[in-house]
């Protein structure tokens, strides 16, 4: 009686469908406009992805830091090794070019040796005044620039590491952003339109090359390559996903509505992005060509099941009618999990994960609700299908493929569970050798110049990825004490242990240079002062520090004195040491710092990224337990079952085990691109297993419950689907492995693997374990009824409600 009323009910909808086509159209269309109009509220992030959650003590400390000291970030660097550079020509137009760039309005400071300024004591007013380097007058003489060199790499301890290499040889800019801009769209306008043209002018017209990074100009870049690919995703995606359809069904008409279809679904994600708010990140940017690929199988689906029905009974209203009735509740069902495997990433309590999980979960069925309104429509103003078009339905080598299949399972099901349990050791043994990536570079695209350049920074400067370490003395001027600066010379002095940090920069660099500007530039004293020393030398420095424009405090200390900061830079590639470092570094700091007297936070972008990678692995696990849960759970709802729950996540959880193996053993770590692998790939793969589930459970009605000839029969319906489906959607993901950036590569190749092994577990693995875990049935009773009935209904059955509906 309930399917009854269930084919009831999709009989009502195929009817309204099929006898309200233009006024369906028409609220499409206007959909479709409605969306097209929120583009404009399309933005596209101009921050990094921030993996923890907001009340996460890890962001609350950064933003304390921030608080301070304002944002880190803001710092790019312009460098060269060429000694060209220190020849009159070349010194004038690096001249031009540090002034061209401080004019502009984004630009707070720029240090450069052309306007670099040294200490110098003035006995008068007991101060220290800022006198230039280099007398420009005097830059046209050769000797003159020699001398300069000279002094700054030999007399100027302050500025090793920050302005020059000692041992390279290698010399460089640093360039403060205004810290107002760094988030918003002025710091693209400025990095795009205006840095990057000035910098091509120098070297075409000295013959120099520059090495440009930092992370503001990073992320410019990387952000800008990003935008550039959703466009060859999409495109690609079409192309690829196109093709295959038209070689799958040998149908013009067919593959056009499809792609008619999904670009639809392409515009109303852009427009549900701008709808709801969201920016373009990493992950969003992925949305419209999942779209496409996601939205493809179900084109299949609904066009192979019409093409089936019409090649029973040659009638082209009965066959669209049927596609509804009988496909209607299992489709819905299958594309809710889908939508569920996204829809995990909302539980992660990141907000850059919910909106990647909000919008496709949305879109998915979006594209469920397209596909069935638009499709039935469709075939019902043309022609119905020639010969040609239902050739796809016999095809020689989808009979041999199918037929092999069926024999596996039919003879050889031991051998399917001894490589099972094979492949499922060799996955085992390759999670242990995974390892963790907190690298915020990694997944950057390896063949630009920029990635280049941040490489040159890590082999001269140390890197350019800034850790933060902030000094709270809990008292206001308790910074410049001489026992502060002497326990924070002890800390830096850990770092400097630390091979895969940088020289720090801090208030101590500042006061050690103070002593020897003292004693008259002598780079013997670049040193702390003594106890005798420190009531002249920092009131020196206290002095020099009241000239606002020149304060040179003010980027270590802030406005109280209270808090101090110390900067250091980590080599990106030594992301997985960032645990080892910090420990290292927090062991020195309790040590130091006794916690009564201060409270010491160690943060940083390079920091806060790692960590974020950990939080997102520690909630990698829960979420696929609730995908699997919420999986179980339909799956108990419709068949009612354990024994079908228990088949139902098997043959899923295989392939994800020997994903994770193969990750081990080829060296790709998990990260957070790769780790959104699992969620994607299950919620996709289930969607077969319940496909097959649902057409069994009808095939063991139609053959008095007969198991083996029911599970066989299986084969020739949901077989067919389940192939195309999986082989469009392999393809359909290895397109993102056209990307430059390596994650996305990483996450296409992985999930179309993924879905590989899925498509053969479903169909080998799954028709075995049905078979032996259902030897003991006795009959029908051994079937509870479901609580919901997502079974395609047999010919009589829909052939009685029609005639009822005929008839009443």
């Amino acid at each position: 009686m309930k399917k009854m009323l269930s084919i009831g009910f999709w009989e009502f909808i195929a009817r309204v469908i099929l006898r309200n086509r233009i006024i369906i159209l028409a609220g499409v269309v206007s959909i479709t406009i409605l969306l097209a109009l929120q583009w404009k509220n399309i933005k596209f992030t101009q921050t990094e992805a921030n993996l923890i959650p907001a009340d996460d003590k890890i962001n609350l400390d950064y933003n304390s830091f921030l608080k301070n000291f304002g944002e880190e970030g803001n710092l790019v660097v312009i460098a060269t090794k060429d000694p060209k550079l220190f020849t009159p020509g070349a010194y004038k137009a690096w001249d031009e070019l540090m002034t061209s760039i401080q004019s502009n309005k984004e630009v707070d400071l720029v240090i450069s040796i052309t306007n670099l300024k040294k200490l110098t004591k003035n006995d008068s007013l007991e101060t220290f005044e800022l006198t230039p380097l280099v007398n420009p007058k005097k830059t046209k003489s050769q000797e003159y620039l020699n001398q300069v060199k000279s002094e700054l790499i030999n007399k100027l301890p302050f500025y090793q590491g920050l302005l020059f290499n000692k041992k390279s040889g290698a010399i460089r800019s640093a360039v403060y952003l205004d810290k107002k801009i760094i988030n918003t769209k002025a710091r693209k306008e400025f990095i795009l339109k205006k840095l990057i043209p000035a910098i091509e002018t120098f070297e075409n017209k000295t013959g120099i090359d520059l090495h440009t990074s930092g992370m503001p100009y990073i992320r410019t870049l990387n952000a800008k390559t990003i935008i550039d690919e959703i466009g060859l995703f999409i495109g690609a995606a079409l192309l690829i996903t196109g093709l295959i359809f038209f070689f799958f069904f040998r149908s013009f008409r067919a593959t056009m509505i499809s792609l008619v279809i999904v670009i639809i679904g392409v515009m109303w994600s852009f427009g549900l992005l701008g709808l709801l708010g969201y920016e373009i990140t990493v992950l969003t940017a992925l949305v419209p060509a999942l779209v496409i690929v996601i939205g493809i199988p179900n084109c299949i689906f609904f066009i192979n099941k019409y093409h089936q029905e019409y090649q029973v009974h040659a009638n082209k209203a009965k066959a669209l009618q049927r596609v509804i009735t009988k496909t209607g509740t299992a489709t819905l069902m299958t594309n809710i999990t889908t939508a569920v495997g996204f829809a995990t990433f909302i539980a992660t309590n990141n907000v850059l994960l919910t909106e990647f999980g909000v919008v496709t979960s949305i879109n998915i069925i979006a594209l469920y609700v397209l596909s069935l309104l638009i499709i039935p429509i469709f075939f019902s103003y043309i022609p119905p299908p020639i010969p040609r078009h239902l050739g796809h339905l016999e095809r020689e080598y989808l009979t041999s493929f199918m037929n092999w299949i069926v024999r596996t399972v039919k003879y050889n099901r031991i051998g399917v569970y001894i490589s099972s349990v094979i492949l499922l050791v060799i996955g085992i043994i390759g999670i242990y050798e995974i390892k963790i990536s907190g690298s915020i570079i990694e997944d950057m695209p390896k063949k630009t110049t920029f990635f280049d350049d941040i490489r040159f920074f890590e082999k001269e400067f140390d890197g350019v990825m800034p850790l933060e370490i902030m000094i709270d003395t809990k008292h206001k001027k308790g910074v410049m004490k001489l026992v502060t600066l002497k326990r924070m010379e002890e800390l830096e002095e850990t770092i400097l242990e630390i091979p895969e940090l940088s020289k720090p920069l801090s208030i101590v660099n500042l006061v050690k240079y103070s002593k020897q500007a003292y004693y008259n530039g002598n780079p013997e004293y670049y040193e702390l002062p003594t106890a005798q020393e420190q009531a002249f030398i920092l009131s020196y420095a206290k002095n020099a520090s009241q000239n606002s424009k020149e304060n040179l405090l003010k980027s270590y200390v802030d406005s109280t004195g209270q808090f101090a900061r110390i900067t250091t830079f980590i080599k990106d590639e030594n992301g997985e040491k960032m645990d080892a470092i910090e420990a290292q570094l927090r062991a020195k700091a309790n040590k130091v710092f006794p916690a009564s007297r201060y409270n010491v936070i160690i943060t940083g972008k390079a920091s806060v990224f790692q960590k974020g990678t950990k939080y997102l692995l520690d909630n990698l696990l829960s979420s696929l337990l609730f995908a699997f849960a919420l999986t179980g759970g339909l799956v108990a709802i419709m068949f009612r079952s354990f024994k079908m729950v228990l088949v139902s996540i098997i043959p899923n959880l295989l392939p994800l085990l020997l994903t994770a193996g193969l990750m081990g053993f080829l060296g790709i770590p998990l990260k957070p691109s790769t780790i959104l692998v699992f969620g994607i790939a299950f919620g996709m793969s289930v969607d077969d297993t319940l496909r097959f589930l649902a057409q069994y459970r009808l095939e063991l009605s139609r053959n008095e419950w007969k198991i083996k000839k029911s599970v066989f029969a299986t084969f020739d319906d949901a077989g067919i689907s389940m192939f195309y489906t999986s082989i469009v959607l392999f393809f359909g993901f290895s397109v993102f492995m056209l990307s430059s950036f390596g994650g996305t590569v990483a996450l296409g190749g992985l999930v179309a693997l993924t879905l590989f092994f899925g498509m053969l577990s479903n169909l080998v693995l799954l028709p075995s374990l049905v078979l032996s875990l259902n030897k003991t049935l006795v009959g029908k009773q051994e079937y509870v009824e479901p609580i919901i009935d997502i079974l395609e209904p047999s010919d009589e059955e829909v052939d009685q409600v029609e005639r009822k509906k005929t008839n009443p």
